[in-house]
Order: structure tokens, then sequence, then C-alpha cells
């Protein structure tokens, strides 16, 4: 049985000692550490090269989705569970756009997390189902040149894949990219910080 090393990202102690404890009782998920910090977390993961990071998405030195971008540009790049009390529509959009494989609710119970974990660290996605409400929302947000980006992002395609199929360079998609996170962040108020569009990290 193949067991998936998993690293946990949160800056809460009784989370990060949860979640570790959550999932030592599974018998094909394996703890391989736990960060206080996107810089530990970093550190971490390019010492540990765990299958998923399972990262909080208010992290005290920077935004989840800023941590998802570096973790995946490591030489061994790590699967992300961006993990948060904000996993509505427009986050989990913004995720995707952000690079992220995978979004849960800090509400959800155990076994879907896990479920969660397992399907990303098979390379699946494992986005929650966005209400016509948020459709909405974001389409509203986002101008009409983004929303064939976010549909192929969503189904999975890969950025260099849709320059291509846009014919646009890659350094013009990712900008495009970071400023679509920006513009959810506005529609979803506090939930997604500037930070990440700031950092323009390069997909």
């Amino acid at each position: 049985m193949t067991r998936h090393r998993v690293l946990v990202v949160d800056d809460h102690a009784a989370v990060r000692s949860g979640l570790t404890a959550l999932l030592s009782d599974e018998v094909d998920l394996r703890p391989v550490g736990s960060a206080a910090s996107a810089r530990e977390a970093l550190e971490l993961a390019e010492r540990l090269t765990p299958d998923v990071a399972v990262v909080d998405f208010q992290l005290g030195d920077r935004d989840g989705l800023t941590l998802c971008r570096q973790l995946k540009e490591l030489p061994h790049p790590t699967r992300v569970l961006l993990y948060s009390a904000y996993a509505d529509g427009p986050l989990a959009l913004a995720a995707v756009i952000a690079g992220a494989d995978g979004v849960v609710h800090k509400a959800a119970l155990a076994e879907d997390l896990c479920r969660a974990i397992r399907t990303v660290a098979s390379g699946g996605g494992a986005v929650p189902a966005i209400s016509p409400a948020s459709h909405a929302m974001v389409a509203e947000c986002l101008e009409a040149e983004d929303l064939p980006i976010l549909a192929m992002l969503v189904a999975g395609t890969e950025p260099d894949d849709i320059a291509e199929v846009l014919g646009v360079q890659p350094e013009w998609l990712t900008a495009r990219r970071w400023a679509m996170v920006e513009r959810l962040r506005r529609v979803s108020g506090r939930r997604v910080p500037a930070s990440a569009a700031r950092d323009g990290v390069r997909a």
C-alpha cells in the first residue's frame, strides 16, 4: 500500500497537533512534518519532499496562495491542499488560479479531509462545488478574456499549455492570473489578501 507523505502547515499549534494525530491514525497517510510559518514550510518541503502540503490560508508571514506558488517552484514540487475556514466559491477559484490542487473547509469532517488529501496526492483535484451565486459573483468581477483562462485552470490545464492555446507569453499569463486573484480578493472582501497578487510569483 502506498503511504502518502503529508506536510502540515498552520500557525496554530493545536491545529498542527490535531491534524498530525488524525493523519497518524490513517494507514495510507503519513505526516512527515509540520510548520508554523510559510518560511518553515518551504524549508521542510525542500528537505522532506512531501507528496502533499495541507496549507492554512492565513499564515503569520504570508498567505497560503503565495506559499502555494512557492511550493510549486521547488525542485520537487509539492501538491497543495488549501485548508481554510473561508473555502467558499471566490476563495476556491482564487486558489485554483494560484495553482492549488484542492481546497477543503476547516469545518470538514475528518474523513472528508483525508479523502481530499488522498485525491490530491493521487494527482486529482479536490475543489468544492461552487454555488450558482458564487459563479455569478465571479463572472461579474472577471473580464471576458479571463473566463477561458479560469475554465482551463479549473479543468487542470497546465499554465504553459494555456499560454500556448491562447497564443500569449507565459509572463503575460502569470500577470493576468494574479490580476484575477486580486479581483476575486475584492469580491470576497477580507478573504484573499492582496499580498498574493503583489508577490507576482512566477507560475
